[in-house]
């Protein structure tokens, strides 16, 4: 008869295969998050404004492609210059149920000092589109393109009263004082008005209490196709399609300048490398469809994707170039270096 000894002797490959073999499977099932309940987009916006359309057409995405399976909630929390977001994320820390949409605007109010909230330890996910600003004056206005503004504010800086949504210093401001300021005008002395959103600024144009407005461009879109405006600059290194193409560049007007703000998502402090992946992966297969594409296109933005990696590092060189922006404006109101 067969020994106990030789009979476990005998066994031993066998158990040392399956060993192995649990072994190698231990890292693929560690990477195997995915959500398991109800996940929360918060967005830094009302409803109806582009963060809040932008939000709803990745989720949608992410749903139809049935890239998560649990329930998907997109929810308005704006205010703060994005830091009322970020305190949702804060509550949530580890917690990869819970998301923001990220803004340039958000390095602005960090580079401003004038929240106690920021993005700083946050998780960066992904970039998924960067926006362009435009500058716009009513049609009937004397300032027909970049030069006589330029002309006009370098001669006296406050004498046309200024646009923006949703605050001074964010990136709606920058991108109409980066060029301005390469243009040689003070911008430290503009005459900057902000409105709640960008519909109320383009309200106040068109009713005459404004003589020029910085926005976004799906804020411009129908009212120059109507007439009532002239967009006269955007600031991208290129002209845009679609119904911006006839819109000249700042460079092609004679001031060197290119400013875009992005749009991406971020997510809690803590969060593993596991969750990261998912989410990576899960936004590059919104950013690849062809209906994500065309919502973009429609919107005249343009797709950028950007990994967790990628996303940190843009962030960190985009700060310090909008701190000193900040600074030149003279808007910085803490020692945050």
């Amino acid at each position: 008869m067969m020994s106990s000894l030789v009979r476990r002797l005998l066994r031993l490959p066998a158990l040392l295969a399956t060993c192995a073999a649990a072994v190698a499977m231990a890292p693929a099932m560690a990477q195997q998050w995915e959500p398991t309940r109800k996940v929360e987009l918060v967005v830094p916006s009302g409803p109806g404004a582009a963060l809040d359309a932008a939000a709803r057409e990745m989720f949608n995405q992410l749903e139809k492609r049935k890239l998560v399976t649990q329930p998907l909630v997109v929810s308005n929390r704006s205010g703060g210059a994005g830091a009322v977001a970020l305190q949702t994320l804060e509550q949530h820390a580890g917690d990869a149920h819970w998301l923001s949409i990220f803004t340039t605007g958000m390095l602005n109010a960090r580079a401003i000092g004038s929240v106690s909230t920021t993005y700083e330890g946050m998780t960066p996910l992904v970039v998924m589109l960067e926006e362009a600003v435009v500058v716009a004056v009513r049609a009937d206005s004397p300032i027909r393109n970049a030069a006589d503004l330029v002309a006009r504010l370098t001669t006296d800086p406050e004498a046309l009263s200024i646009g923006v949504a949703t605050a001074i210093g964010n990136h709606i401001h920058a991108g109409i004082a980066k060029p301005l300021q390469v243009g040689g005008v003070n911008i430290a002395k503009l005459r900057v008005v902000p409105f709640k959103s960008s519909a109320e600024s383009m309200t106040a144009l068109l009713g005459g209490h404004l003589d020029v407005v910085a926005a976004s461009t799906p804020n411009v879109i129908a009212n120059m196709q109507a007439g009532r405006i002239r967009v006269i600059a955007v600031a991208t290194g290129e002209r845009l399609k679609g119904a911006l193409s006839s819109v000249p560049t700042w460079t092609e007007q004679g001031v060197p300048a290119v400013y875009a703000s992005v749009q991406g998502v971020l997510g809690p402090k803590g969060m593993t490398r596991e969750q990261v992946r998912f989410w990576e992966q899960a936004f590059r297969q919104v950013i690849e469809s062809s209906e994500w594409q065309e919502f973009v296109a429609k919107q005249n933005w343009r797709p950028v994707f950007m990994g967790s990696a990628e996303m940190a590092k843009y962030m960190e060189t985009e700060y310090a170039a909008t701190k000193k922006l900040i600074t030149e404006l003279k808007l910085d109101t803490s020692a945050a270096k």
